[in-house]
Order: C-alpha cells, then structure tokens, then sequence
C-alpha cells in the first residue's frame, strides 16, 4: 500500500505474544498501516466506540469474552459496521466443524499457516486487487446509466447480467436456487425502480424468502437518498454496503470488489469443508 492515509488495523489479542507478533509481520509486510493493540473485548469496545479502524483481528479466546461477542458489537454497535473484522486463531477449524463462526465474521485465518503469513492475507482486503473475475447481477431501469457502470464492471473483469426491474431479478435468483445453486456472486441494485419492487423490496426478498445471508451473497445498493436513517435502514435490513449516488466509479469499484472477493472465499471455504 502506497500513498494515502495510513490505514488503521487494531489487533485484539489476550497474548502479549500473539499482539506482539501480529503487529510486528503487520509493519513489516504492510507499508502505509497503523496498529493498535487491546487485551480483552472491553478495552476494544471502548476504543471502537470513539477511533475508526480500516480492519480488526480479533482473537477466538479473549480474557472477558469470545471473541464473535466483539464481531458481534463491531455489527451492531459501531458507526463502522461492516469494516472487516476478521479472526485469527488455532481453533478455527473445531468452530467450523461445529458450524459456529456465523455470518458476522468476514474471514478467518488459522495461526497453523504462520504468522508471516498474515501480512498477506490481511493486504488483500487492505489493498485489494483492481480487477476480479465473477459476476454481477445488476438491477438498473436507467438503460444510460446502466451502459455506463456495465462498462466499468467489464472493464474490471466482471461479467454483468443486467435486468431493469426487481422482478427479473428475482426471478434469476430464483431460477439459479432451482438449479441448485446461488448464481452471482453479487446483486448490484439502484434503490429506486420502475414496476412493483423497489431495490429495497428486493433485499428483503433475497434475505427473507430466498435465505441468502450477506456473506453467501452481497448486495451492493446505490442510492440517491442523503437521509441517513433511511440509509441505516437499508443496512438493518441486509445490504452488505451503499453507494451515494451520483456514484464515485473508484468508490464503487473498490466496494464491489471487496464484497465479491470476501464471497468467493466464503463459498470456497464452504464447499472445502463440505468435500
């Protein structure tokens, strides 16, 4: 990472060791990053509610807590709810087998791969790659509007399967969960749509009647409502993250491509563990 501000990590850790380690690989693999450290998920409650942070480790054993009740507070409780938050831990692999690390984990990374290793696992959320390869569902009426941002996820590498309503949308969902599977990696949707469905509708539906959570599949919503409760309650009911609109092409791009790489690895470590 190059340029910019410094980007904030705090290292949630009860091992002097393990804090001191973790930061250590973080300054020396990362240019550009600040690390923070705390020893139990109440000092970290205390420093999240007042500082911002780009990503957090958070530690499965905690001295006062688990560590999912601080990725729990960081969701619920924090003006930075989906930041990524990510646990570092050797027990990882019997949380997954007993299926208790839950949506509100971005990612998971085992101590067993080392600690040098970390550095570059926490810079590919930090510095994301400019292109990847997946695909976009995306739900627009503008048709000018629509040729432009498709032009700009294709360039990126993304294919886009454009619909101008809910409708059509939904029935692609649907028709992919027929055939067994999710179908795009995510649904990108303006708030405001012609016909029945607003994009709002439509992320009540993908998380209600289809099941999908926010990790197996984001959706991305673009608004052009400034009202911030309005925007909390697109975020309450499911979006994984907005986009203000007139949309910011950097801005949009660097949200989309998060979302669409923290769902593949999702679904891959899914499908490796269902093997």
């Amino acid at each position: 990472m190059t340029g910019g501000a410094a980007r904030r990590v705090l290292v949630v850790d009860g091992s002097r060791v393990a804090r001191q380690l973790i930061t250590r690989v973080l300054l020396d693999g990362l240019h550009g990053v600040q690390v923070s450290t705390c020893a139990s998920g109440a000092e970290a409650q205390q420093r999240l509610a007042v500082e911002s942070f780009d990503f957090v480790t958070v530690a499965l054993r905690l001295p006062d807590m688990d560590g999912l009740e601080l990725v729990h507070f960081v969701r619920t409780s924090t003006a930075q709810a989906y930041m990524p938050v990510i646990v570092v831990s050797g027990d990882v692999d019997d949380r997954l087998r007993r299926r208790m690390l839950g949506d509100e984990v971005t990612d998971y990374f085992d101590k067993s791969q080392g600690y040098p290793a970390l550095a570059d696992f926490v810079r590919g959320y930090l510095a994301p790659r400019a292109t990847a390869s997946g695909e976009v569902l995306y739900v627009e009426d503008s048709r000018v509007v629509a040729l432009a941002t498709r032009r700009m996820l294709e360039a990126s590498g993304m294919s886009v399967r454009h619909v101008t309503n809910g409708e059509d949308a939904l029935a692609v969902l649907e028709t992919a969960r027929v055939q067994g599977r999710i179908g795009p990696d995510l649904v990108l949707t303006d708030v405001s749509l012609k016909g029945a469905m607003t994009g709002g509708d439509l992320l009540a539906r993908i998380r209600g009647a289809l099941g999908y959570s926010k990790g197996r599949l984001p959706v991305l919503v673009m608004t052009g409502d400034a009202n911030r409760d309005n925007q909390a309650a697109l975020l309450a009911g499911g979006a994984n993250d907005l986009v203000e609109k007139p949309v910011e092409e950097r801005l949009l791009m660097t949200k989309l491509l998060f979302q669409v790489r923290v769902a593949q690895r999702l679904r891959a470590n899914i499908q490796t563990r269902a093997a």
